[in-house]
């Protein structure tokens, strides 16, 4: 049995490919990236990161060690 997938998805093309665009790419991202540092922060504890131009390490207790200026 064949199916078809709907006219005007707004995730597929005409012809049934799909396609990325850049609000979804973006999404995925952020969300990956979220991911990725919480992962990181159950592993080592702490994770570096970039804030209000510093670059700083965050531990898990709360605390914010700069490291360097940018």
């Amino acid at each position: 049995m064949k199916t078809t997938l709907k006219k005007g998805s707004r995730h597929t093309t005409e012809d049934g490919y799909a396609y990325l665009t850049k609000r979804t790419l973006v999404a995925k991202a952020k969300s990956a990236g979220r991911l990725a540092a919480k992962n990181a922060m159950e592993i080592m504890g702490y994770v570096v990161t970039v804030k209000d131009g510093w670059v700083v390490e965050q531990h898990e207790d709360g605390r914010i060690v700069k490291l360097s200026e940018i």
